[in-house]
């Protein structure tokens, strides 16, 4: 028992150390960005590798925490400061939301699109590029984009993920996700936002948290050579690192169909990071709410609005 608390709070005063050694030290894990091209230097590997060895270990997850630690002191010190944290937050979500929103739109347009090309003008490909909608090339493959229907249909379930994954924070601001209150809607209003920090305690920041963990190596398994995984050490990655190239996977689930994958692999992580973000301002939120009465409920709060020329009288 003793052992595992001094464990804890070793690890949380490492986090510290972690984080601001991180900071002042961008080069040691951020050369690679330099040699996205192609890994060629030893150095920019050696970044790589413990790149991807901290975005899923423990010290990541340790230098997080201390920082929200900090974070929080300061909040409960000064209410204020919370409430920015809050208010920044749900912007973000907001502002993501209502504009990866859009790509419904265009995905209702594309699918339009494949269906009169594909059934009505008898259209095999859609070429993107100078010229390319007259069939003039200069040179082999002077047009930017060509791909089978097939591709462009099957890319739609990436813009049905994009909007899945990226608008998920905002549809929680807006009070859109499916709750079911057994006991919830007739509990008290500080009973309720115990409720809520508990839950963004004990299942949300969790739940990102081990998601994170799983996807994060599931991501880089599709982008790099020799594989990596949640089980290899530090020093295990380092070596790896020395002969590390990039080895992007482009298999698609059928010859000539959408083959980009890996982006919804991206995609995952950043549903992930969305939700434990939001967990942090759900749990701020509440608190506030909680400290400050019946009162603030809702303060600040940005909710979408819809008129209703009925409700107001005009035609």
């Amino acid at each position: 028992m003793l052992s595992g608390i001094a464990t804890l709070f070793t690890n949380i005063g490492l986090g510290f150390v972690d984080f601001f050694y991180a900071l002042f030290h961008p080069g040691s894990w951020l050369a690679w960005l330099g040699e996205l091209g192609g890994l060629s230097s030893p150095e920019a590997k050696q970044a790589l590798g413990r790149f991807i060895y901290y975005g899923g270990s423990s010290e990541f997850f340790f230098a997080i925490f201390a920082m929200l630690l900090i974070l929080t002191a300061f909040g409960i010190w000064r209410n204020s400061i919370l409430w920015a944290v809050v208010r920044g937050l749900e912007w973000f979500a907001n502002t993501l939301g209502r504009t990866v929103a859009w790509i419904g739109l265009l995905m209702v347009l594309q699918q339009i699109a494949i269906i009169f090309l594909q059934r009505i003008f008898r259209v095999s490909s859609i070429d993107f590029g100078p010229f390319a909608p007259f069939g003039y090339k200069f040179a082999e493959g002077f047009s930017f984009v060509s791909h089978d229907l097939s591709w462009w249909s099957e890319e739609l379930k990436l813009y049905n993920a994009m909007i899945v994954c990226l608008c998920v924070s905002y549809t929680f601001v807006q009070g859109g996700h499916v709750r079911v209150d057994l006991i919830y809607a007739n509990i008290g209003h500080r009973a309720k936002r115990m409720v809520d920090m508990i839950g963004a305690l004990i299942f949300m920041i969790p739940g990102a948290v081990l998601t994170w963990l799983f996807a994060w190596y599931f991501m880089w398994r599709s982008l790099v050579t020799p594989k990596v995984s949640a089980s290899d050490s530090l020093e295990m990655i380092l070596r790896k690192s020395n002969v590390m190239k990039w080895n992007v996977e482009t298999i698609g689930f059928s010859p000539n169909g959408f083959d980009a994958y890996y982006l919804f692999k991206f995609l995952m992580l950043a549903f992930t990071a969305l939700v434990f973000i939001h967990a942090v301002a759900f749990f701020y939120r509440s608190y506030l709410e909680f400290i400050e009465g019946p009162e603030s409920e809702g303060k600040h709060l940005d909710l979408d609005t819809l008129t209703d020329s009925s409700a107001t009288g005009t035609h």
